[in-house]
């Protein structure tokens, strides 16, 4: 197989280099500074055991690239941009005749629930991965993952739910590469308990680590209410001491490197964008449609999304300022 990471931030960067390191065939697809920095210069992999620096094939668009039946597409853009990305490559003509969207299998390596959910509109082969993977990309063709022993856990099953042999060959190629890839049929219950984690990432991007009592509680309430909406939708998801049992000692974080979550570098590097309507906005969604109050996570949604457009500092708010933002707001 060949995976093409489409969207080679800090996860697609990191399992690409790792992949890579294996012996695996790889190609990168990046943007702008990034992609002309690993076109000229590689990709340079910070690791806990070392910096590795790799010179992958990377093109910025799909154009550049033949597709081949055996090829794989691991999309790992941030979900905001998922539509843009799936419409690109999905029509995109595979050597032998027919389209991507047809022949090819795409597995989404990303945060949120809905991704999945856009690809099948657009593939016939969509397999979905919970991301344990925690990784850093601020600096154009240097990813930061800090991740050990293993680089991450990537929990990997077809969507919406089974196993076949073909998400069984994708795994087998990613624990090459120092990454996990357990094959779950029931794939979606480890995302949405990856979406309540990920509940926490607007609070840092806004405010800074969570660490004191005040972010805390805000976090516990944003749980508490993603745990309503989820039961009151009737959506399984596999709880903390599970979802910890399975990583246990095997994807630990090495603190050395890492800036914060994917929120937080959105904010750092200046995209105008964010991904929070995908994350506390999904469980904003699924208050709505099934009357749970989720206050804390509309106004973390909604604050998150003015940091972006406006491109105010990651950090830049008090705890005490977001506190009284959401103790002042009903939804």
């Amino acid at each position: 197989m060949r995976y093409i990471i489409i969207g080679a931030g800090a996860v697609g960067g990191s399992i690409g280099g790792r992949l890579a390191e294996a012996g695996q065939d790889v190609v990168l697809v990046a943007r702008g500074a990034h992609y002309e920095a690993l076109r000229d210069h590689g990709l340079r992999l910070v690791t806990p055991d070392g910096t590795q620096v790799h010179k992958i094939p990377v093109v910025d668009r799909p154009e550049d690239l033949e597709l081949a039946p055996d090829d794989v597409l691991l999309l790992s853009v941030k979900t905001q941009d998922s539509t843009a990305a799936l419409d690109a490559w999905a029509g995109r003509p595979v050597t032998g005749g027919g389209t991507a969207g047809e022949l090819l299998p795409l597995v989404c390596a990303q945060n949120g629930v809905e991704s999945e959910r856009l690809a099948l509109r657009r593939f016939r082969q969509v397999y979905a991965m919970c991301v344990w993977l925690p990784a850093t990309y601020v600096d154009p063709g240097e990813i930061i993952a800090g991740g050990t022993p293993y680089t991450g856990m990537l929990h990997i099953g077809r969507y919406p739910s089974g196993t076949d042999e073909t998400v069984r060959r994708i795994a087998a190629g990613l624990e090459q590469g120092r990454l996990l890839a357990p094959v779950r049929p029931d794939v979606m219950r480890w995302k949405y308990a990856k979406l309540l984690a990920n509940l926490a990432n607007a609070i840092e991007a806004l405010t800074g680590p969570v660490s004191g009592d005040g972010g805390r509680e805000i976090l516990r309430r944003a749980l508490a209410e993603g745990r309503s909406a989820l039961t009151a939708a009737g959506i399984a998801f596999a709880g903390q001491e599970e979802a910890a049992e399975a990583r246990g000692d095997k994807v630990t974080l090495d603190p050395s490197g890492r800036g914060g979550g994917s929120s937080w570098q959105s904010l750092s590097r200046g995209t105008g964008t964010i991904e929070t309507d995908y994350l506390n906005g999904e469980i904003a969604l699924l208050g709505r449609l099934h009357e749970v109050p989720t206050p804390v996570n509309a106004t973390l949604q909604r604050l998150a999304g003015v940091f972006a457009r406006e491109r105010r500092p990651a950090g830049s708010m008090t705890v005490a300022e977001l506190t009284a933002l959401v103790d002042g707001r009903r939804d």
